[in-house]
């Protein structure tokens, strides 16, 4: 059976076969599969199933039929309908109520380096537009685990935050075909509604910068040590780092409920 190149996504060389991506591991990828098969027996939908690996080292997850942004640009109108960021905010829900008794394996290891703690979640910590499969108006899930780890509810909340609400610069949201900025407070509150969110919104000023900064210094670390994906990511990073500036100067009742 052929191998047919999948777009989308942040990382490089996925294929699908059939029904199964091959996608080359990483020393976090036992990890992940660790807890991919933990969302499997804790019947979570919308992640793929981790399959093991391959003759070539490979590893192999389940395909997620459905549409992707892939290299789209303006993105597609699912990105920005209301009915996809209450899908997404119980999505999440459902993923890190599932990922708080979570017991990593021995060797435990994840692309951030942290490891989990007690009051932590595993999020999937980029589920962005770019990385969901949709059908029709619904959301199938997310693809492009490999930056899964543990953290606070709100900090892998922010990161969805940024770009379904949008919280872009101006020029950046437009870009991908979102125009109605006056309607950005509302729409980060379907969100965390959507999640069931009880805490305190004004907190998440400080952690969407926070979180849009750290991804930033990521991404220029990766490429200054000359990762060819990261180089490529580095309109992203100057992306980032003005949303967190922006994120400062919005008011207090954009935060409010």
């Amino acid at each position: 059976m052929s191998e047919e190149a999948l777009r989308g996504g942040n990382t490089a060389g996925a294929v699908r076969i059939g029904a199964v991506v091959h996608k080359l591991a990483s020393p976090w990828t036992p990890t992940v599969h660790a807890l991919l098969r933990h969302l499997e027996e804790a019947g979570v939908d919308g992640a793929p199933r981790a399959l093991g690996f391959d003759d070539q080292g490979r590893e192999m997850i389940t395909y997620l039929p459905g549409e992707t942004i892939g290299g789209r640009l303006p993105w597609p109108a699912w990105a920005f309908a209301d009915s996809t960021l209450v899908q997404v905010g119980r999505w999440l829900r459902r993923v890190h109520d599932a990922t708080a008794d979570f017991l990593p394996p021995a060797d435990e290891r994840w692309f951030a380096g942290s490891t989990m703690q007690p009051g932590l979640i595993v999020g999937h910590q980029d589920a962005a537009p770019y990385n969901a499969a949709m059908n029709g108006d619904r959301l199938v899930g997310f693809f492009d685990w490999d930056t899964a780890g543990p953290s606070s509810r709100e900090f892998d909340l922010a990161f969805s935050m940024l770009s379904w609400v949008p919280i872009y610069p101006r020029g950046a949201a437009e870009e991908l075909g979102f125009h109605d900025f006056e309607d950005r407070s509302r729409r980060l509150h379907l969100l965390l509604d959507a999640y069931g969110y009880d805490g305190d919104r004004h907190a998440f000023r400080a952690v969407t910068a926070q979180r849009a900064r750290r991804q930033a210094s990521v991404i220029r670390g990766m490429a200054e040590a000359g990762d060819p994906a990261a180089i490529a990511l580095l309109p992203v990073a100057d992306n980032l780092e003005t949303s967190a500036a922006d994120v400062e100067m919005l008011p207090d009742d954009f935060w409010a409920r």
